[in-house]
Parts: C-alpha cells; sequence; structure tokens
C-alpha cells in the first residue's frame, strides 16, 4: 500500500478503499471503539490521522486470534489521534507473539493429551517444549487404536490465560 499512513478527515468511504476492508467493516470497527473519529456535518464520521495504523493493527491481531476485547484493550493504550510510534508498534508485536506463543502451547498440550502412547513408546523420550517449537508435529493415534487406550478428553484440559498486555 503506497499512500500517506497519516491523513486526517477520512471518511469511512476513504479508510475502507485505503485499507481494502468493507465500509461496514470500518463502521463496525468505530462502532466497537476501535477507531476514534469525529462526526463532521451531516453527522458525517471524520477519522483522526492514526486511522490506517489501527485498522492494521485491528487485522493484525484478528490474524493472531485475539478477541475483540483483548484488540480493544491493546488499542486502547494508544494515545486517540495521534499515529502509533515505533514503540506502540514493537509492543504490539511483542504483545502478539506472547499471545500466539501462548496458543500455540496451548495447542500442542491438546495434541500431546489426545496422543495414545503405545506399549512400544514406552521407553521413548518424552517430547519437550524446545522440540514443539522446531517444528516436530505431535504424532497422532493410528485408527486401530482401541478406545480403551484413549486419553481424557482434550476438553479437561485447563486451560490457562494468555499472557496480559505489556504497558
Amino acid at each position: 500500500m503506497s499512500f500517506d499512513w497519516h491523513v486526517t478527515g477520512l471518511t469511512v468511504g476513504q479508510v475502507a478503499e485505503r485499507m481494502q476492508i468493507a465500509p461496514s467493516a470500518v463502521r463496525w470497527y468505530a462502532d466497537q471503539g476501535l477507531l476514534p473519529h469525529e462526526r463532521g456535518a451531516g453527522n458525517q464520521r471524520r477519522f483522526f490521522a492514526d486511522v490506517s495504523c489501527r485498522v492494521a493493527m485491528i487485522r493484525a491481531a484478528q490474524k493472531v486470534g485475539l478477541s475483540l476485547g483483548e484488540i480493544r484493550e491493546v488499542l486502547d493504550a494508544l494515545p486517540p489521534g495521534r499515529p502509533p510510534t515505533r514503540q506502540d508498534w514493537e509492543r504490539l508485536a511483542t504483545h502478539l507473539r506472547a499471545v500466539l506463543t501462548h496458543r500455540i502451547d496451548e495447542l500442542f498440550t491438546l495434541l500431546d493429551a489426545m496422543t495414545v502412547q503405545q506399549p512400544d513408546d514406552a521407553h521413548s523420550p518424552s517430547r519437550s517444549a524446545s522440540h514443539r517449537h522446531s517444528g516436530e508435529t505431535s504424532p497422532r493415534p493410528s485408527a486401530s487404536s482401541s478406545s480403551a487406550n484413549c486419553p481424557p478428553s482434550p476438553l479437561a484440559v485447563p486451560k490457562s490465560p494468555p499472557p496480559a498486555p505489556g504497558p
């Protein structure tokens, strides 16, 4: 995207066009308090200079799987109306990385809980977190495994809360 990221006074349609999203998404983000704006003549929304950066942050946070509340919490740390600084972007990236790593660890825990250890595997070394992040995938139980060998339901694995966003 080659445009000035910090233009003030953009309309819903202009933000949508610049960021390649639907105008309804821009309005919804604004209604949810994620995109600060003012109302101009004819009650038309006019967005501050930080709107393009905020939309980019929202989209990155959504890709990582943050909830609306988590996204709002991250964006609330930014002063409204001013473009994010390099430190703001780094803080967001650090938070997203921590949340993503936490969720990946939770998924590996679920996969491990679903993996049936066969008698042949009784003496194999256990997997560690360092192996998880090196690209190793969790083995899956074979289709012939009997239900007597099934581990407890993965839904019974307690979910720990994700890390809190940084200051």
